[in-house]
């Protein structure tokens, strides 16, 4: 087949629909229910999501907590540094490869510590992509991202804006943003992602309950989500983009729950569990052996025609125009043909005419 035009997965989007802050409850976001095999559509709300599962139905989830990695800092002269933390390097807990601005005034060698002094750090070396490779000292002896955790903001989109005029406003917000722009069940050993894996952001304690109780089971995996998620295909064609690698930790209890045999349905909360278990399950064709987690590092991309290996249902927020996560959806929508380009403009202009809430903080979608 021809390579795909990058421009098919383009749309034009009023900016008074990118949802700016989450709603007011979790569950209470609205849920667009796609029936693929029917082709018909639902518009509900997110808190109806026990009446499209039912027993023996299980959960994929992605457990990554998001590290507040957007850290402030000064150089020596006093001028202004952010540093933004994107992941460790190795072992070492105090050696990350990081954004900084700005940028081109520290070289390597250059140096920067926090107001408080609870941190300074030293770039080591400069990457090719235009990161750096940072080593920090912190006064406690402990890893820069639990100092992250009281003095880092949460790495929000670019699209989410954030105008506060006050000191006391701007710390209220960040309260609201470190709990919301995280799922219920983050778990804080995994503190790994520098973006949320949204689709989870809609779930409540008392929802999973709900469906625990219908016998819905759940089976989590770890994926460090990256920046690179919010890079738009920037090439004429899909297949010329070059995708984004992430790691990912899948233990063994997931692994069994991807093979036969399987009762119910695997349904992957949000495209990070997708990716997850699409790259997994492109190299191996059982678990591990004994109870070995799977360490790996992500580089498949998905779009039209891909077919899916073990992955039944989807749950998705609504991506960017020209996004890697929107061929992903295409490619979901219908399985092993391009047919599922057009279908998607078709729903997303009729999320739009609704006027649906978009991107992180925004509604949700449930293809069946």
């Amino acid at each position: 087949m021809p390579p795909l035009a990058a421009e098919l997965f383009d749309y034009a989007l009023p900016p008074r629909l990118i949802a700016q802050h989450p709603a007011a409850r979790r569950d209470q976001s609205r849920l667009l229910v796609v029936e693929r095999g029917s082709h018909a559509i639902q518009h509900r709300r997110f808190a109806d999501l026990p009446e499209f599962l039912r027993a023996d139905d299980v959960l994929i989830r992605n457990n990554a907590a998001v590290l507040p990695a957007r850290l402030y800092a000064q150089r020596p002269t006093g001028g202004h540094v952010e540093c933004f933390l994107l992941r460790q390097v190795g072992a070492d807990t105090n050696l990350w490869r990081c954004l900084i601005k700005p940028g081109r005034k520290l070289p390597v060698g250059a140096t920067f510590r926090h107001a408080t002094g609870e941190f300074s750090a030293i770039i080591t070396a400069r990457e090719a992509d235009g990161s750096a490779i940072v080593r920090f000292e912190t006064t406690r002896q402990q890893p820069i991202v639990a100092v992250a955790a009281r003095l880092g903001e949460v790495p929000l989109p670019p699209y989410i804006s954030r105008d506060t005029p006050s000191p006391s406003d701007r710390d209220a917000q960040r309260t609201t943003d470190l709990e919301r722009y995280q799922t219920v069940y983050a778990d804080p050993a995994r503190t790994v992602a520098v973006a949320a894996p949204t689709a989870g952001l809609h779930f409540t304690p008392e929802l999973l309950a709900t469906l625990a109780a219908q016998g819905v089971r759940t089976a989590d995996l770890t994926l460090h989500v990256g920046l690179g998620t919010f890079r738009p295909i920037a090439t004429d064609t899909v297949e010329a983009h070059d995708i984004h690698r992430e790691l990912y930790e899948i233990p063994c209890a997931t692994q069994r729950a991807l093979f036969p045999p399987r009762d119910g349905r695997r349904i992957a909360v949000g495209t990070t569990a997708v990716r997850t278990v699409e790259d997994f399950l492109s190299g191996h064709s059982a678990p591990l052996p004994g109870s070995a987690t799977c360490f790996a590092e992500a580089g498949i991309f998905i779009f039209p025609p891909r077919t899916f290996r073990s992955v039944d249902a989807l749950i998705t927020n609504f991506h960017q125009p020209r996004s890697t996560l929107l061929c992903l959806v295409s490619a979901f929508l219908a399985p092993g043909s391009t047919d599922g380009i057009a279908w998607l403009r078709e729903i997303y202009a009729e999320a739009i005419a609704r006027e649906y809430r978009f991107f992180s903080y925004g509604d949700a979608m449930l293809i069946l």
